[in-house]
């Protein structure tokens, strides 16, 4: 696998990078935050909790308000990965899935400890992060899959039957990768779902998602997002659902009001394309971010998902400054998101300066251990 390097970056497009950057990541967790506490409840559920409009707030779960899931979770650790898998591109044994896993297994610990092991000095400064070793109901795919050593693949998958959402969800980030052609981002989402999600409809939605945010981050509109994600499925074997629910979901955008019952449609019983679907089509109508996660999780189906999809979309095609600051302020593990984010738009846009031999740069090496 390779990629494109070498780009100069001025100071405008490295500040506009970085926005996008926290945008993707601090607006898949805000919609994941939002959408938690109504996660699986009907409509009419919803609106018997919140009243007529449904949930336009954050809403106590958890224990808090601002609380995120597994899948902001999973997002973060998909970056931590990312990043060392940059800084090993010089050690001679490059192969970004293998850093993925091995960033997810340090996830995995997280569920099952009860706080940061000492005794694992190459675990990195996430992993000591000690709200995230809140148990937040992850999927059992996710439980299973990074259960032992052994990394899914495409020849050899992981839960081959599995069509949920969790994988896209945590594949935003492979998208900031903007130094990488386009086709390179599909593989390495598509790959890395692979290690959970072994249906089609799951590791291609990973993929299809992943290029969009590609194409938003490197400063695109999302309606041409989407047609370059078609492209480029086309010609993969399975992506006629995937490429079906895109295909819907612009349709569905000339198609009248905005509705729950549109996103409900959209979404179906919740696999990871109709989540896909629907997250596109909110990004696409939304007035601005807060009406589109609203309307991504005043629906019937897994809210979360849909949030943390949109907010992605959402954020990297608008930046930062266009997220609600007064989520923002209540949104659990704020300080550590905008950490890695900013880290992340480091390395992609000055890593080359910043490496040298093992022990070199302390100050970054240390952070992400070549291990």
């Amino acid at each position: 696998m390779g990629a494109t390097t070498g780009a100069v970056w001025g100071r405008a497009e490295q500040q506009d990078f970085r926005s996008r950057v926290r945008g993707t990541l601090l607006g898949a967790a805000l919609g994941d935050a939002l959408g938690a506490p109504v996660d699986g409840l009907s409509t009419e559920e919803i609106r018997e909790a919140y009243g007529a409009e449904g949930l336009v707030d954050l809403a106590h779960g958890y224990g808090r308000r601002g609380a995120v899931t597994h899948l902001t979770q999973l997002s973060l650790f998909s970056v931590d990965g990312l990043i060392r898998a940059q800084v090993r591109r010089d050690t001679g044994a490059w192969h970004p899935p293998t850093d993925l896993h091995r960033a997810y297994l340090r996830w995995a610990a997280t569920q099952r400890d009860w706080g940061p092991d000492e005794r694992r000095k190459d675990d990195g400064w996430l992993a000591r992060e000690e709200w995230l070793y809140a148990r937040r109901d992850p999927a059992r795919s996710l439980i299973v899959g990074f259960g032992d050593d052994a990394m899914g693949t495409l020849d050899a998958p992981k839960n081959p039957g599995e069509t949920g959402p969790e994988a896209a969800a945590r594949s935003g980030p492979f998208g900031l990768l903007v130094g990488w052609e386009p086709q390179l981002v599909v593989q390495l989402a598509v790959e890395c779902a692979a290690q959970t999600h072994g249906h089609p409809a799951a590791y291609l939605s990973a993929g299809a998602y992943a290029v969009i945010v590609h194409s938003l981050a490197r400063g695109e509109g999302l309606d041409g997002a989407v047609q370059r994600a078609l492209a480029l499925l086309s010609a993969r074997p399975g992506h006629q659902p995937v490429s079906d629910s895109l295909q819907h979901a612009l349709g569905a955008v000339r198609q009248g009001m905005p509705s729950p019952s549109r996103v409900e449609e959209l979404a179906g019983d919740g696999t990871a394309d109709g989540l896909l679907a629907a997250s596109v089509y909110c990004a696409l109508v939304g007035e601005d971010v807060r009406h589109g996660l609203c309307l991504a999780v005043n629906q019937a189906g897994p809210s979360g998902a849909a949030g943390a999809l949109t907010g992605g979309l959402l954020g990297a095609l608008h930046g930062e400054t266009a997220l609600p600051p007064a989520w923002l302020a209540e949104l659990e593990g704020r300080p550590t998101i905008l950490e890695l984010a900013d880290d992340f738009a480091m390395e992609m846009t000055q890593g080359p300066a910043l490496h040298g031999p093992a022990g070199s740069a302390p100050g970054w090496i240390t952070r992400y251990p070549r291990a």
